[in-house]
Parts: structure tokens; sequence; C-alpha cells
């Protein structure tokens, strides 16, 4: 279950201001998305890659319950978007299926780099976040609520995978990410 949104109400957005929030409210359900697939895939190699059992398991159950939180983001951005009577991304399966693949790639690269991968991605998350609410209506006090909820979880992922030993990404490896989180979110916006 759930657990329940940062904001029960907010109060009557006009027209525009409508379809700004639920253009950014899908894109935010698409990061969750893409969240769940990469904490399940990174937690898959990891129980599947080389080393102690112990070390492996304990990295997994890391990923896992961070993947949890986002399930809850999840959660919290359908329902917003119901709200605002918009519709998901048409193109969820894809993002799934693509974040899926990276998040496998990342963790059998191994725990510092999986890790690694996790703060690179919520740092880019934490700055689409901020970007999100200085775009967001300044009256939609319920996609902004959610907004700042996730951010700050996503500030602490990252904090808790740097201290669990995350290896520095590559600058390259960091502007693709970038880049693919662009064309993303560009497509996610209109699709």
């Amino acid at each position: 279950m759930p657990e329940p949104l940062p904001a029960d109400a907010a109060p009557p957005l006009n027209d525009a201001d409508k379809r700004l929030s639920g253009a950014l409210m899908r894109v935010n359900h698409v990061g969750e998305i893409c969240a769940q697939a990469l904490y399940t895939s990174q937690a898959l190699a990891a129980r599947l890659g080389p080393g102690p059992v112990a070390a492996r398991e304990r990295l997994a159950r890391h990923l896992e319950a961070a993947g949890q939180e986002e399930t809850d983001h999840l959660a919290w951005c359908k329902q917003r978007l119901d709200e605002l009577g918009d519709r998901p991304s048409l193109l969820n399966p894809l993002w799934y299926a693509g974040a899926f693949g990276i998040g496998l790639l990342a963790g059998r690269l191994g725990g510092p780099v999986s890790l690694g991968f996790v703060v690179e991605t919520e740092r880019q998350v934490e700055a689409h976040l901020d970007s999100h609410m200085d775009r967001l209506p300044a009256h939609d006090h319920a996609s902004r609520a959610i907004v700042a909820q996730m951010k700050d979880d996503e500030v602490r992922h990252a904090r808790e995978a740097q201290h669990a030993g995350a290896a520095e990404l590559p600058t390259p490896v960091k502007r693709a990410m970038r880049l693919a989180g662009r064309v993303m979110t560009t497509l996610a916006h209109r699709l």
C-alpha cells in the first residue's frame, strides 16, 4: 500500500495550468517508471553478480528499499495525473524496457559502479525536480507537495548510495545520462 499523497487537495486550476501540471506530472511519472526498472534490474544484477553472497544480498536489499519508495512516488504521480484529468505517457513500456536494460548493465559492472549510477541518476533527478518546482503553477499545491517530497527522497537515495560505496562515474557517462534524460523528458512531456 503506497504512502498517502503529501498533499490532499489543491485549489482549482484553470485549463492552461491543468495542462502544464499534467504534462510535468506525466514526466515525473515516467521518471518513476524508469526508477522501478532501474532499481529492479540493478538488484537482480547484484544478486547474480560475482563476489560474496552477503555483500551482493546487502546491495540488492539497499536497491530494493530505495525502489520501494519510488513505488510510492509512482502512485502519487499517477493519482495526481488522474486528479488533473491527464494520462501517463504512451511510451511507458519503452521507458521501462530501456531503463531496465541500462540498470542491468550498470548492475553487472559491480556494486560501486551500480551505486555510482544511483548517485548520478538521483542528482540529475534532483535538478529535474527543481526545474519542475520553478515551472509548476504556484497555486498547484498538490503537485508541488508531491515534487518536493520526491526531491527530498531522491537526495537521500543519492546520499545513502554514496555512503554505501558508490564510485564516481566518468564525465562522458554523466553527459550521456543527461542527454538521455533530456530526450525522455521532452518526449514524455508530449506523449
